[in-house]
Order: structure tokens, then sequence, then C-alpha cells
């Protein structure tokens, strides 16, 4: 099903929060200011990606990615009972893909990126240095899949007071490839509430294309072709029962699409 999500507070808006802090990381990167960056940051030193034995997967790995998968074009997406997937939208172009299960979420968004160079450390610490400046606060620490940030994002509550809601980042690359997964709701605060998230991550499929990207240019999605729409109305009562537990607030609507499993 698909429909328009009415933006309220919630759980996540510490995503979107998170999102316009680190817009560097999400917008198109000119190739230029891309050397720029390298030249001017001599002192990062840009490793190779790390091995991926547990994934995500590239294209190539995966013998038949659509199996157990939806097909979102530049991302298959591991199907799980229960869970509810929904599309980010950026102008015309579905950039993201966020599962919902349960009292948890995850945002799967994939990048563009060197053929020989990882590009998650220099990014973690741009989204560390938005959050911060913001007022939030950053913990990185080495987590299931790697390094990763715990971010204390300032959000306003259904009350209209400010608060602080927590979400975890988490990135992989992959040749030619980056991955970031944003977990919001328990799952960023539970570890056994996590391990299901963290799978759907880990057995994740991208494919990026075989065409010229700018480094962190967006890897653009498609919707899977026996998706349908549905009215406002109808998404909203039909996800009036999800919600954030922990006082985490409603889980909030933007554009999606909802598949049940």
């Amino acid at each position: 099903m698909f429909g328009r999500r009415k933006k309220n507070s919630s759980a996540e808006d510490a995503v979107d929060a998170a999102g316009e802090a680190e817009q560097v990381v999400d917008g198109p990167v000119d190739s230029a200011d891309s050397a720029d960056d390298a030249a001017a940051g001599s002192q990062r030193v840009r490793l190779e990606p790390e091995p991926r034995p547990d994934g995500p997967w590239d294209g190539s790995e995966v013998r038949e990615p659509g199996e157990g998968r939806v097909d979102l074009g530049g991302l298959f997406v591991p199907g799980v009972e229960g869970m509810e997937l929904r599309v980010e939208v950026a102008g015309d172009a579905i950039v993201a893909a966020t599962v919902v299960l349960r009292d948890s979420a995850i945002q799967l968004q994939a990048f563009a990126a060197p053929k020989k160079e990882g590009i998650w450390g220099e990014v973690r610490e741009e989204i560390a240095s938005g959050i911060t400046q913001q007022g939030g606060v950053i913990d990185e620490i080495e987590g299931p899949l790697g390094w990763e940030l715990r971010a204390q994002v300032p959000v306003q509550l259904p009350d209209g007071t400010g608060g602080f809601q927590v979400v975890r980042f988490i990135g992989v690359d992959g040749p030619r490839w980056f991955l970031r997964g944003v977990i919001s709701g328990q799952g960023a605060v539970q570890p056994q509430a996590a391990g299901l998230l963290e799978q759907i991550f880990r057995d994740t499929v991208v494919v990026r294309g075989d065409g010229p990207m700018a480094p962190r240019d967006p890897i653009v999605l498609k919707l899977p072709d026996d998706a349908q729409m549905v009215a406002e109305g109808a998404a909203q009562d039909s996800q009036e029962a999800s919600r954030f537990s922990g006082g985490m607030g409603q889980l909030a609507r933007g554009p999606e699409i909802t598949e049940v499993r």
C-alpha cells in the first residue's frame, strides 16, 4: 500500500533531525569537491573497505537477490514477518527505505562511493559534528556491525517541549557503495530489540549499477512492481496502532509504502 504520511512529532523525528544535521552525507557531492576534501583533509586516512563475510551484500555476490527480499531496484530488502516497509522521497526520487518492526525501525540508504576507499569513517565524523552542533550527544562505539554512533538527538516532544531521542547510526562500505542504517525506537536502546533489525541490515543487497556516479550520490530506488496506492486516510487508519513505546512517541507518517509480510 502507498500513501502520504502526515508529519507528526515522533520517534522518527529523531531520524529527521539527525538527517538535517548531516545533510552533507545525503546530498550529492561534486567530484571536484571530493578531490579538494582529499587534499585538504590529508590527516584522514582513507582505508579500503573491510571484508563483509556476513553482509550486507553486493548484487554480484548473491545469485538470486529477489528471493525472500523486496525489490526496490538499488536495494533488495529482506522480508520479515509482520514488518512494514516504507520509502522516503526526496523530490521525485525515492532515496531511502524504512523497515518498521513492532516498536523499532531501521532506515536504509545507499550511496555511491570510491572504488577503493571506504567513506564510513569520515561520514561518522560529519554526522557526529552535525549532531553535536545541534546540541545533541554522540558516543562512538564498536558494536555488532562494527564502528557505529549512538546519538541523543534533540527533538520537539508531542507536548511542545524539547527533549532527546536515541538513534543508532550504522554503516558498511562495499565495492563502490556505502550502506547506512539508522535504527530508532526500542532497537536503539535495547540490544535484544535490535537483533532482527541488524540482521535485516546484514542481509540487504545493494545494486549500485555500472554507470558513473559522484561519491555520496544517493543510489535511487524504485517502487516494487506490485505496489498499490492507498488514500491518506486509509493509510493513517491502518497505521494508528503502530507506536514506539517507552515514551518514544507516535510513529511519523510521510511518503510510504507498506508491505506486511
